[in-house]
């Protein structure tokens, strides 16, 4: 049964202006005062949220930094890694995810306390990132290093991960999860853009290691905000029999989350056999130098923000189902313009531009309504769980890609592999459309709706309520 959690937003007496809706002048019209607050999304008027998208905005755009910064770190002096060796790197960074996702979400929601959580998580991180840095001024970094800390990074992004949609759903009204996960994905867009241009534009004046200070600093602002923040959570789960597999088997009955998990997981494991070798194949093959790359990934990356833009009304016109069902497409086919380009430079870079451009569009779309309906479909006290198990095998399907990404460009070279990868990739999409997830649209009046919505069967039928 799914438990009402009252919201630290509607605590707050209503301000001036309340009663007709609007800010008004001392005259009583609307001034220039008004017609700007009416711009601002109207979550962004409460200051919980504010300062929760505010971390989450820094965090992100120092994510997209290191996103190039790190892989260069690698691929250049002195470390010089190989295909395999990249594979690897991009492999540990995932592992925890399948090795610990399914524990932490169950030790998380036992635990409670998701936004304490996610601090610790925040600050581990920029420890472990500050280190890298730090070990280059002495002459001491090494490849195992760097695997030692992307393994590191991954256990704390499982931490962060599972206890974030608890508190997001304590901070967001229930009728306003496109709009939060618009705001939130809408910053990861902008990140794309200015992010790897920032990346590159510091490998190349700073050296990649002293570069990577920014993610961790990234980090510490997250953490920052989060600690200016006291939403009410959903109380932390009764210990029991079941407890671990709970997000597991709601996951098993819902047919709208298990045909996403399906699908997510085949386009990410195509994905990351993809982008494990992406930054290599472009600076080593097609001579892309590390400043141009993060701006041709920065200038593709715009597509990331229309997609933010244009997600919530063609949800509300298409569907979200449906949006997120092209979604899977529209990401994963602009990639085979990777391994096809070739030919004069200017050919080349616009080719790379067009296909992150077009990715980055999809790949909005496709974060903010799944996230959406998950908002609406999943229970408050299996949040946590739910995340965790999905995490499991979505994320856990990464490293497994990453692996065979370097196994497969050390065996048959980088370019046939990104073939495979863009054209396996697509199949996620295909594996869509039986179920009953593009049909999907989000309840009008409750989360319950939504609910119920999860846990009916292709043929109509609706199954038995999840196991706590």
């Amino acid at each position: 049964m799914r438990l009402t959690v009252p919201r630290k937003h509607s605590d707050r007496p209503p301000g001036p202006g309340a009663r007709s809706g609007r800010p008004v002048g001392a005259s009583g019209k609307p001034g220039r005062g008004s017609r700007l607050a009416r711009r601002v999304p109207g979550l962004l008027h409460d200051r919980t949220f504010r300062r929760y998208w505010s971390g989450q905005t820094i965090s992100l755009f120092g994510d997209q930094i290191s996103s190039i910064v790190l892989p260069l770190v690698a691929v250049l002096p002195p470390l010089n890694a190989s295909p395999a060796q990249m594979g690897f790197l991009a492999a540990l960074v995932w592992l925890p995810s399948l090795l610990f996702g399914l524990h932490a979400g169950a030790w998380v929601d036992r635990r409670g306390r998701r936004r304490a959580t996610m601090i610790l998580a925040d600050l581990g991180r920029a420890a472990l990132l500050a280190s890298i840095p730090i070990s280059f001024a002495f002459g001491g970094l090494t490849l195992w290093q760097l695997y030692g800390v992307a393994f590191g990074v991954g256990v704390f992004s499982v931490l962060f991960t599972v206890s974030d949609p608890a508190v997001f759903v304590s901070i967001v009204p229930d009728d306003k999860y496109v709009d939060g996960n618009s705001l939130i994905y809408g910053s990861r867009a902008f990140s794309f853009v200015g992010g790897p241009s920032v990346g590159g534009v510091l490998v190349q004046f700073l050296t990649a290691p002293l570069a990577v200070l920014a993610d961790a600093a990234s980090f510490l602002g997250s953490a920052f905000f989060l600690s200016r923040i006291h939403p009410q959570e959903p109380p932390a789960a009764a210990p029991g029999k079941g407890t671990l597999t709970a997000g597991a088997k709601f996951i098993r009955h819902s047919a709208i989350v298990r045909a996403s998990l399906v699908a997510v997981s085949v386009i990410n494991f195509f994905n990351f056999v993809f982008f494990a070798l992406f930054v290599l194949y472009a600076n080593r093959y097609l001579h892309v130098e590390p400043g141009l790359l993060g701006l041709v990934l920065g200038i593709g990356a715009i597509g990331g923000v229309l997609g933010a833009a244009v997600t919530k009304r063609l949800a509300s016109r298409l569907g979200v189902g449906r949006v997120y069902t092209i979604s899977c497409l529209v990401f994963t086919a602009p990639l085979l313009l990777v391994p096809l380009a070739g030919g004069p430079r200017l050919v080349v870079l616009g080719m790379l531009m067009a296909a992150e451009f077009l990715a980055g569009f999809g790949v909005m779309m496709l974060d903010i309504s799944i996230a959406a309906i998950f908002s609406a479909v999943i229970p408050d006290d299996l949040r946590s769980r739910v995340s965790g198990a999905f995490q499991a095998v979505n994320y856990g399907t990464r490293p497994l890609g990453a692996l065979a990404g370097g196994f497969l460009g050390t065996l048959i070279g980088p370019r046939p592999t990104l073939w495979i990868a863009a054209i396996g990739g697509m199949a996620g999409f295909l594996l869509l459309l039986p179920t009953p997830l593009p049909r999907f649209r989000m309840p009008a009046s409750s989360q319950h709706e939504g609910q119920r919505a999860a846990s009916v069967s292709p043929g109509g039928q609706e199954l038995a309520d999840s196991p706590t």
